[in-house]
């Protein structure tokens, strides 16, 4: 079953705590075992010198991730994170992130993915993450 935009915005509504939901993120596209959000640029989320918080960045990384394990499985699973690592690269000032989680691989019990982040307008690499999700449903 193929998972729509419609289905992976009310997955993003339903099933993350109101802190995560107050980042804004929003659903770009979901294909396969893909999914790419956007993390609108905002002050409150910028630290000192203007660059988007990490913190923020890790969230809407992990975010990307859930939706994009429910676009291979063609709807929300529980699941909980395992591991995370993030790189930070350059900061993004002033402009959305764009948050593109790609499963490079997902089994009965267990999900991996590689997650890119880079600010609207470049192609340069803001962050880049992986994760490991233990699926429980």
């Amino acid at each position: 079953m193929t998972l729509t935009l419609a289905a992976a915005e009310k997955i993003l509504a339903d099933n993350f705590a109101p802190w995560v939901l107050d980042l804004g993120l929003t659903v770009a596209s979901v294909d396969g075992q893909e999914a790419l959000l956007r993390l609108p640029w905002s002050e409150r989320l910028a630290r000192e010198g203007g660059g988007l918080s990490g913190q923020a960045l890790m969230a809407a990384a992990d975010t990307a991730t859930v939706i994009a394990v429910a676009a291979a499985r063609g709807g929300f699973v529980p699941m909980t994170t395992v591991q995370q690592s993030i790189s930070f690269q350059r900061a993004v000032v002033g402009a959305d992130v764009l948050v593109r989680a790609r499963l490079t691989k997902v089994g009965k019990r267990m999900a991996f993915a590689d997650i890119t982040m880079t600010g609207e307008g470049t192609e340069e690499t803001a962050a880049h993450a992986t994760a490991v999700y233990a699926l429980l449903g």
